[in-house]
């Protein structure tokens, strides 16, 4: 496993800029399959949503199939996801995701620390974090 490069944070978050009914700030799948579910997408943006998400799917571990109560809203309140700045495979693919969403309006923000909280999950290219009490 590469090593983050010196003087970079050591994790990475693509996530709204603001926060949803819940007070949690989804991430950049999140909101641009929101946006799916929602039919806002163009024909080309979800062709797009489509085709990047399996990639994604494929290219690494989605955490529920390891562990299905990654996400518990009572066992792990808050968890988010968060890149490992070395897997820089992932995070280079995400321009697509943020190019849709800033066609809708929808505001969102590169995260980065080297705290990303209590992690819950972790594998070769994420952690799932919750945040400290």
């Amino acid at each position: 496993m590469a090593e983050p490069v010196a003087g970079t944070a050591r994790y990475v978050r693509f996530q709204a800029t603001v926060p949803n009914a819940h007070g949690l700030y989804p991430g950049i799948f999140g909101l641009v399959n929101r946006l799916a579910r929602e039919g806002r997408l163009t024909a080309e943006q979800d062709g797009f949503r489509r085709t990047a998400n399996a990639w994604y799917d494929a290219a690494y571990t989605t955490p529920t199939s390891v562990d299905p109560d990654v996400y518990d809203l009572v066992l792990h309140p808050g968890a988010v996801a968060w890149f490992k700045s070395s897997a820089e495979h992932l995070i280079s693919r995400v321009d697509g995701y943020l190019d849709v969403l800033a066609a809708h309006g929808v505001g969102c923000e590169r995260v980065t620390t080297d705290d990303p909280g209590v992690i819950v999950y972790e594998d070769d290219e994420q952690v799932i974090a919750k945040p400290r009490p």
